[in-house]
């Protein structure tokens, strides 16, 4: 059943408990590089202010060793920023322990309007371990608890699953743009138009084998590129040169082959590549058509293979891209993704359905200036895969469903 909604449930002075996604990239100085994460989180952050609730946030960011504050996996640049997205709210960091007395204290005192950003969850090894004892504190900080990190639905962290498990006494709901993710993968997957595409890409198979064998029956046709491709090209007899290759894949990618074929899916490889003897010297990439000789890897796909997925790609009416079809970060060798990004961004605008998976995907939409020329761009990448992997999520079950409208 669909979950239910933060715009439902009565917020009026109530601590509100949200799960975030703030785990933005930040540079070498600590500034963000991608606000996106944070910006997308407004819409729910807003219900809760304008109508009378305070907020306490949690999230992770990056990879810390969880064994304790981390200068550089700080929470405060993401804070900062939602201040400046909140001018009319008071946004603040109370101390250095998202379960420590600072945080105890600001959270017994938190007004109406107020709004707390706790510091990194992953500075406790209980949030990646699921512990009990960590969720029932960060518990009590809420009257409510909001789910509204997509990005992290795949993973049961305490902040996830422990949380909410703790909190059955309360309202548990869906915040606005979970429900949006949701939405829109859900709705691709089991209601899409035909024709509809796949476009799948990224460096490794094994990545990517959930999906294809989830999205083989239900799509007309898959578009295959980035260093995955290599493995399903060699299988057919090609050589690639030095490019990437699981072998270790390859009986699962003649049965891809073989699948797709059994039930009528076209699989569209490159016929031509961007190569270059190495990643560090993408800059020198010259086109190959077919075999790729021995000091070459494959780094993107060439101009007729981008040419081959356009074409298909003009006629979709729904579409689904995870994973870019090359080394996009390294021109020459964003020149296939590119290609595929405006295609996509084309069929959009021709009312096709179209959805990018989160994560490099995004960030090659971003890179290109077309985020905003899609139906939706995924917050998750891991998640939004695992969705189309037909996965679903300990996280979002624990949450209320909708009641029933009849």
């Amino acid at each position: 059943m669909p979950r239910q909604s933060i715009d439902h449930i009565d917020v009026q002075g109530k601590r509100v408990l949200v799960r975030v996604d703030f785990n933005v990239p930040l540079d070498e100085h600590g500034c963000i590089v991608d606000d996106r994460r944070i910006r997308m989180a407004i819409p729910t952050l807003r219900s809760v202010l304008d109508r009378g609730g305070s907020l306490v946030l949690m999230s992770h960011l990056g990879r810390p060793a969880g064994r304790g504050w981390e200068a550089k996996y700080s929470l405060q640049p993401a804070a900062d920023r939602l201040s400046e997205l909140l001018p009319d709210a008071s946004v603040r960091v109370p101390g250095a322990d998202c379960i420590g007395a600072d945080a105890v204290a600001a959270v017994e005192s938190l007004e109406p309007g107020g709004v707390l950003v706790l510091e990194n969850l992953r500075f406790h090894a209980g949030e990646k371990q699921g512990d009990a004892d960590f969720a029932q504190v960060l518990a009590g900080f809420g009257d409510v608890y909001v789910n509204d990190a997509f990005g992290t639905a795949h993973r049961n962290h305490a902040s996830m699953v422990a949380v909410p498990e703790a909190m059955a006494d309360r309202p548990r709901v869906a915040g606005l743009l979970l429900l949006k993710e949701l939405q829109f993968l859900a709705e691709a997957i089991e209601h899409a138009s035909a024709p509809f595409i796949a476009i799948l890409g990224g460096a490794k198979v094994s990545d990517k084998l959930g999906a294809i064998r989830n999205l083989l029956p239900r799509v007309d046709a898959v578009i295959i590129g980035g260093g995955m491709a290599y493995t399903f090209l060699k299988i057919q007899g090609m050589e690639i040169g030095d490019s990437l290759y699981e072998a270790d894949m390859a009986d699962e990618a003649v049965k891809v082959l073989d699948a797709a074929a059994e039930v009528g899916t076209v699989i569209l490889l490159p016929v031509d590549h961007q190569c270059a003897p190495a990643l560090d010297a993408a800059d020198q990439a010259v086109t190959i058509a077919g075999d790729i000789p021995a000091g070459m890897m494959g780094l993107d796909i060439g101009p007729s293979s981008a040419s081959a997925a356009v074409d298909l790609l003009c006629g979709a009416r729904t579409i689904v891209w995870n994973g870019p079809m090359g080394v996009f970060e390294r021109p020459p060798c964003d020149a296939g993704s590119l290609a595929v990004a405006q295609a996509v961004a084309k069929a959009t605008a021709n009312g096709a359905a179209t959805i990018i998976g989160g994560g490099e995907t995004a960030a090659a939409m971003e890179q290109f200036s077309l985020a905003g020329d899609v139906s939706h761009v995924s917050t998750g990448g891991g998640a939004s895969l695992q969705m189309l992997e037909g996965k679903s999520f300990s996280s979002v079950e624990l949450l209320d469903e909708e009641p029933n409208q009849s």
